[in-house]
């Protein structure tokens, strides 16, 4: 089934939908197509999805990135959420999760504010800043290779601009960041991410237990 907070329990989790989730149904339908497929756990929790509305919103966001689009339910909000004249750069690797996206993009009347590019994510994000992108950014989510979070991260704080914020999904990793044992490489990779995350300076952040725990920060000015 498509993902939801990983650390609620059922009921709260569903009191939450009722009583919070103000979701368009064309994103409700977009869901649901994408739990059926294989990787239907990659699909962001839709309270996780409100907060990001919320967090556009009251940046009065123009331009964002979202790095690690899949069957772009993400980028979607954020088009949702911007003005017409607004931007979302989507990065993803995939033609047959983004042609998806672009289906439900479509539909929704938002695919000409998604700007796709289908290449690894290093490579656009560093392209955008070879075009004087920089700081050009208010916004920022980081939903793709994990193991490559580190480098994201620092890309993404050189493209968002002071006062901008950068949203960094599955940063509890299923709660294994507080398992002894567990040592696979991703894991040690949160582990190092998120330590080096909360001492940055740069950034005001704070963690949540949102969806498989989600991490914002906001750059500094």
């Amino acid at each position: 089934m498509t993902q939801q907070s990983v650390f609620l329990p059922p009921d709260i989790h569903q009191y939450i939908l009722d009583n919070s989730l103000r979701e368009p149904p064309i994103l409700t339908r977009l869901r649901d197509e994408t739990a059926k497929l294989t990787h239907g756990h990659y699909q962001i929790a839709p309270e996780e999805g409100q907060l990001l509305t919320l967090v556009l919103e009251l940046l009065r966001a123009r331009r964002t990135l979202d790095i690690g689009t899949f069957t772009g339910y993400s980028a979607m909000i954020a088009a949702l959420a911007i003005p017409p004249e607004g931007k979302v750069v989507a990065c993803d690797v995939s033609v047959e999760w983004t042609d998806v996206a672009r289906r439900y993009w479509e539909e929704a009347g938002v695919a000409d504010k998604i700007d796709l590019r289908l290449a690894p994510a290093s490579d656009t994000l560093a392209a955008l800043v070879g075009e004087g992108a920089a700081g050009s950014f208010d916004f920022a989510l980081i939903d793709a290779d994990k193991e490559l979070y580190p480098s994201y991260y620092e890309q993404a704080l050189t493209l968002v601009r002071p006062g901008g914020v950068i949203a960094i999904d599955n940063t509890l990793w299923r709660g294994t960041v507080v398992d002894p044992a567990a040592t696979k490489p991703k894991t040690e990779t949160f582990r190092s991410f998120n330590a080096f995350v909360h001492a940055d300076e740069r950034v005001t952040q704070v963690m949540l237990p949102l969806g498989d725990g989600l991490t914002l920060a906001r750059k500094r000015p």
